[in-house]
């Protein structure tokens, strides 16, 4: 995930919400938050600790740099309504791992600051969900994890094998991972873990082994989600990886049924996964809708297409039997989910007469081929293979493929300049199914 103002640490405020406690008392975006009841705020951690009092002594400083102190009496954990210029209010912390399989080591040269960035922050990992290793924590901010309650956590395991552990993310403090967890675990905070699966390193009997170790946490160790190793075309000087084929992703999906099964009888949950681009890439069907269990983890690519599906119909059977829509539409997508998309789309055509849609898989020259999802295509990928196509009314896109809350893709091409370039225009879509089907339910305008 993308972190923007990651060098601000002043506690600047940027907006404050509408009818809030701060938008009664005066507060106004430019001002900085110096203290409550006395305590200078660390970062947004202590922020929420502290708010969450019925009494507080807030110290504001003005613009013109005039102290102002106001005293208020609220609810409970009612929030005050103060957004700040960075979500942290501190300084994000980095990664200091040289994991074997960084995605971000594997990027080219010449793109966005912020993507070179890699976080390893626990406060992200409470606030927006990002993974983190935890190798790079000290006994007490473990502690002042369990004491503020940061949970639910998300953790990047790979493998409680403290040796491969250390081998893989390349960190002589890799290997305490499982100790932490189980401090979590006795202190009852909950937890979500991933594994990004390397073929012929945590696989196997590794894997299973690592599995079996979560699960012995499993009052706290909610889920876990297997996910392949991402591999771009950059890996000069970097260690050799293969990439999971078809074989190889059958045999991950094999290993993972027999481990659902087994947990779904001992624990009552099925509890690992696996992700959509296991069965993309084995041609294996997806499992049920009920086989994700609520979708503990479907930010991270597990069960997002049988929810996209479920949604897609489920919206479908809420129109009018069949509709008109005069249109020539594409779908663009990644190779890796155009079997897929397919299918969806024909369940669209289905309940729209003279409704043509094309999907078209991207092929990711950007990143190289092996790099297949619709994420990670680039607005020049994009451009120079929609270039051959004519009369058509728009192109959709997932909103993934753009910067979040802005249009413009991982290349910096911004989303007008490829609409200028095609001379067509391009749609993009949230990856929810009832959002999807409305676009066509207005005409795709």
């Amino acid at each position: 995930m993308e972190i923007d103002n990651i060098k601000e640490t002043r506690n600047i405020i940027e907006d404050v919400v509408n009818g809030s406690i701060a938008d009664e008392l005066g507060i106004d975006p430019g001002d900085i938050l110096v203290s409550i009841n006395g305590s200078r705020v660390k970062d947004v951690i202590d922020y929420k600790y502290l708010i969450s009092d019925d009494t507080l002594l807030l110290e504001i400083q003005k613009q013109d740099g005039e102290l102002w102190e106001f005293e208020i009496e609220k609810d409970y954990n009612e929030d005050l309504g103060i957004i700040f210029t960075n979500p942290l209010i501190d300084k994000a912390k980095s990664c200091k791992n040289k994991c074997m399989f960084c995605f971000i080591d594997q990027l080219p040269p010449n793109m966005r600051d912020t993507l070179y960035f890699k976080d390893d922050d626990s406060r992200l990992s409470f606030l927006q969900g990002n993974f983190i290793t935890l190798t790079n924590m000290s006994d007490e901010e473990i502690d002042r994890i369990i004491k503020y309650r940061l949970s639910p956590i998300n953790v990047s395991v790979h493998t409680t094998n403290p040796e491969l552990r250390i081998k893989m993310l390349k960190n002589k403090n890799a290997g305490k991972v499982y100790e932490i967890l189980k401090r979590f675990h006795k202190a009852n905070l909950e937890v979500n873990c991933q594994v990004v699966l390397v073929p012929g390193v945590n696989d196997g009997s590794e894997l299973e082994n690592t599995i079996k170790d979560l699960a012995a946490l499993s009052s706290s160790v909610k889920s876990v989600a297997v996910v392949p190793v991402g591999i771009t075309k950059y890996r000069q000087n970097l260690e050799k990886v293969e990439p999971f084929n078809k074989e190889s992703a059958n045999k991950v999906i094999d290993c993972i049924n027999l481990m659902q099964e087994k947990y779904l009888y001992e624990i009552g949950s099925r509890f690992v996964f696996a992700s959509d681009e296991f069965y993309c890439l084995s041609g294996i069907e997806l499992p049920s809708y009920e086989a994700y269990e609520g979708f503990p983890q479907y930010e991270n690519g597990v069960g997002l297409m049988k929810s996209f599906e479920y949604e897609i119909k489920d919206a479908l059977n809420k129109l009018p039997k069949t509709l008109s829509l005069n249109k020539k539409v594409i779908v663009a997508t990644g190779t890796l989910a155009y079997n897929y998309m397919r299918e969806i789309v024909s369940l669209v055509k289905e309940k729209f007469d003279n409704l043509d849609i094309t999907v078209v898989p991207i092929e990711n020259n950007f990143f190289g081929k092996t790099i297949t999802v619709a994420g990670l295509v680039t607005g020049n990928d994009l451009v120079s293979q929609l270039k051959g196509y004519t009369e058509v009314d728009c192109v959709l896109i997932p909103k993934s493929m753009l910067k979040r809350d802005q249009n413009i893709f991982l290349d910096n091409m911004l989303l007008d300049e490829a609409i200028e370039i095609l001379g067509i225009d391009i749609k993009p879509c949230d990856v929810e199914g009832g959002k999807f089907v409305e676009v066509f339910r207005l005409g795709v305008n």
